[in-house]
């Protein structure tokens, strides 16, 4: 496993939601008799999954989160409870993506050269232009998109799984290869097993259901209900903000003060690479929030943090500890900060080496 690719705004990100990339997946078996497919070794899903080249589709994903996680304004499909997202995209970098609120809507647009964020409530638009050095993709999108998700957890955990294909599947009314990844016994996982619905044409994941230690039944979904596999409008990859819009930049937005609690989170953490320990499920990812940071928080993540939060001490210290049923993160409060899909112990046994 490549530890450079996990990135420190997921890291970053792991400390409000609590999942450290696990805890957007999965979605519901879908309807109908399993199809009768040829035979394939699990090393050979595997490696389809990882190099099949993306396709362009659009379909509509369900979302079912059963973590406890908090609801966040920016990205409610992450909140416990059902969600449902529309997914367009090219096959390579443009997408569109919206995502239903009640009565009102986010949309998404990434046009291979800027991405637009859209809120139907406050008719406000955020206008990002790309740089060659940043994610094109934001994590509104890397949350809904079941094959975006399912080869990141494929490509880190491959090594340190148990592999094996559990017949098959019909998801939104394709037929599907169901491959199953098990922690080994020697893994530290609050993650009992990973199933993933791979599609016999495209190899395209169209669903991940991780389950947890203990509970019968998954403890996140994320996939597709509906899905068209295809070109698709290039219309619907291009955005002009509607008459009377807002528009900002992520940069006039920070220099107003407008953070999300994430990203002051984020922010926090850059100034220094994320060290890692550990390896495949139960790799830890840690850092070091500088103390001046730690005064800057605004007071909205601040909150989040202590309402989701437990207080603890141990030989490393004191702090807050903040758990999901797929990972656990664990907040010192000289400024350590520790993340994984592990057993809090772990954590406790870890932090003292973050430097």
């Amino acid at each position: 496993m490549n530890k450079r690719k996990v990135t420190l705004a997921a890291a970053a990100a792991t400390v409000v939601t609590g999942a450290a990339g696990l805890s957007l997946l999965a979605m519901p078996a879908g309807a109908g008799q399993p199809p009768t497919l040829p035979s394939i070794t699990p090393e050979a899903l595997v490696e389809q999954v990882l190099t099949t080249k993306p396709t362009a589709f659009g379909g509509t994903v369900q979302v079912e989160n059963k973590l406890g996680l908090p609801a966040i304004a920016e990205i409610p499909q992450l909140a416990d409870g059902n969600h449902t997202a529309r997914i367009w995209t090219d096959g390579n970098e443009k997408f569109r993506l919206a995502l239903p609120t009640g009565q009102s809507e986010q949309t998404i647009v990434n046009d291979g050269a800027t991405t637009w964020s859209w809120s139907s409530q406050t008719n406000e638009v955020t206008k990002a232009e790309h740089r060659a050095d940043a994610e094109k993709a934001p994590a509104e999108a890397k949350a809904v998109d079941p094959a975006t998700a399912a080869r990141e957890i494929v490509n880190r955990t491959k090594e340190s799984s148990d592999l094996s294909v559990d017949g098959t599947a019909r998801v939104a009314d394709r037929a599907a290869y169901e491959l199953v990844l098990t922690p080994k016994p020697t893994e530290k996982t609050l993650v009992r097993e990973v199933r993933i619905a791979v599609d016999s044409e495209t190899k395209m994941p169209l669903r991940v259901a991780v389950h947890t230690n203990g509970a019968s039944s998954p403890a996140a979904q994320v996939g597709f209900t509906q899905l068209t596999v295809g070109p698709q409008d290039a219309k619907l990859f291009e955005f002009t903000p509607a008459a009377g819009a807002k528009v900002t930049t992520p940069e006039a937005k920070e220099q107003r003060g407008d953070h999300k609690p994430e990203a002051a989170l984020e922010q926090a953490l850059q100034g220094k690479d994320p060290q890692f320990f550990g390896d495949g499920w139960d790799t830890v990812v840690g850092a070091r929030i500088p103390a001046e940071a730690m005064t800057q928080v605004p007071a909205q993540a601040q909150g989040l943090v202590d309402r989701f939060t437990k207080k603890v001490s141990g030989s490393w210290g004191t702090g807050k500890v903040f758990t999901t049923k797929v990972a656990t993160v664990l907040i010192a409060d000289d400024g350590r900060v520790v993340a994984g899909a592990v057993p809090e112990q772990v954590l406790f046994d870890t932090i003292g080496q973050v430097k």
